[in-house]
């Protein structure tokens, strides 16, 4: 561990090293003048006042004290620069000008070094505190610092007019997912080993939100600051703290889920049928949000629609799981089989799955009365894009590589 105060003494000490080597060329480079003219120094051969006797009694040295003070400054300043002038001769006025900026590059050198001995220091002093939860730490960071303007722009009233906007934006979102180019649909037997691939293709919007791979089970690299982010990333944001949770989620996902929620609020004649007595303000207003968005699309989408975005989000616990070990990777692999055949079931393509992810993502934003969910509707779209079209050779275009299952009559196909 570093000791900032001896790092400062030797700094300090190399400092003072450094300018006593450079004035004892200058004292060389003085004796070099004395030698070569004696009249450089302002003291006589004999060591004796240059005023002569009369000038050193006290009387004489009060009266003139200001005149004898000047005049030695003035002799002073004419040594240094007759001592300037012979050590140009002796270096060149290059070799001069090189010395000053040597002595300030190497002042600047101890200066950083003593500011770059500083920050390590507080960086090691960091890791010996908080050892691999750094990177947990500084994800924490991240995360509330996003949280806070969230939270600012959550604080904006909900109003009809950013409803409106919002229907608007999804709708816009939508229609650009449907103009891109996607291969048909093909049939899978029972056991083509590409069902393992689409099954974990269905966590493909919120890998590519996270920053996580898609060549295969592993949502990251197995180093423990990784573990421990996304360890962090599924307490915080979905309160699952183990295999039981983890389990139960997913069960919840692919039984229930937003299909429910939707299918509730869209069969609903009424608010009333919808509040309760002892909700808050803010529940209330959140009830009638989601209703009105139930009500403005139950005629164009069944709740089997909201497919996508509750499948989605179970395929990205899922490898969650298996990576954290929380669940075995052969039974990783067989809840991905189950979430296949549903959305299989349900949906018609990795367009459909897209715009059920945007429509699901809305419908949430409603419910918690985030304002911000412009933004959201804008990330989802462009990762759905790059997975659509996006260049292999960018780490894009995974969806088309692996085209959507297509829809079974009677058993598989064999």
């Amino acid at each position: 561990m570093f000791d900032i105060n001896e790092i400062m003494k030797r700094a300090q000490k190399a400092s003072e090293q450094a300018r006593e080597a450079i004035n004892k060329t200058f004292e060389d480079s003085g004796a070099v003048a004395d030698h070569l003219d004696p009249l450089v120094s302002g003291d006589s051969a004999s060591g004796e006042c240059a005023y002569g006797e009369s000038a050193c009694t006290e009387a004489v040295l009060e009266e003139e004290a200001h005149t004898v003070s000047s005049k030695a400054e003035e002799q002073i300043d004419a040594n240094n620069r007759r001592q300037v002038e012979i050590l140009g001769q002796i270096f060149g006025a290059d070799s001069m000008a090189q010395m000053a900026v040597n002595e300030e590059l190497l002042q600047k050198m101890v200066n950083d070094k003593v500011a770059e001995a500083m920050m390590s220091q507080g960086e090691n002093l960091m890791e010996q505190l908080f050892g691999e939860d750094m990177g947990v730490l500084a994800a924490a960071l991240k995360t509330l610092e996003s949280e806070d303007g969230d939270d600012e722009e959550a604080e904006e009233l909900f109003g009809l007019e950013i409803e409106e906007n919002l229907y608007r934006i999804l709708e816009e979102a939508m229609e650009r997912l449907e103009i891109l180019p996607e291969p048909e649909p093909i049939p899978y037997q029972k056991n083509d080993g590409r069902w393992e691939r689409f099954g974990i293709l269905l966590s493909g919007i919120v890998s590519k939100l996270n920053g996580h791979e898609l060549d295969g089970m592993d949502v990251e690299e197995h180093v423990p600051v990784m573990e421990q982010q996304v360890v962090s990333l599924v307490r915080r944001s979905w309160g699952i703290d183990g295999r039981g949770d983890l389990l139960d989620m997913i069960r919840y996902l692919s039984q229930e889920g937003y299909m429910l929620r939707y299918r509730i609020y869209s069969e609903a004649a009424s608010l009333e049928e919808l509040l309760e007595e002892d909700m808050d303000e803010e529940d209330r207003e959140s009830v009638c949000r989601t209703w009105r968005f139930a009500q403005r699309y139950k005629e164009r989408y069944a709740p089997g629609f909201l497919a996508g975005w509750d499948i989605g989000r179970a395929a990205m616990l899922v490898r969650w799981g298996s990576y954290l070990g929380w669940i075995t990777e052969s039974e990783a692999i067989g809840i991905l089989w189950d979430l296949s055949q549903k959305a299989m079931e349900e949906l018609e393509s990795w367009r459909e799955f897209a715009q059920s992810y945007l429509f699901g993502g809305l419908m949430w934003k409603f419910l918690c009365g985030d304002s911000s969910a412009a933004n959201y509707l804008g990330y989802v779209a462009d990762a759905a894009a790059d997975l659509l079209a996006g260049r292999p050779d960018q780490d894009g275009g995974q969806w088309r590589g692996c085209p959507w299952p297509a829809k079974r009559k009677i058993g598989f196909t064999k």
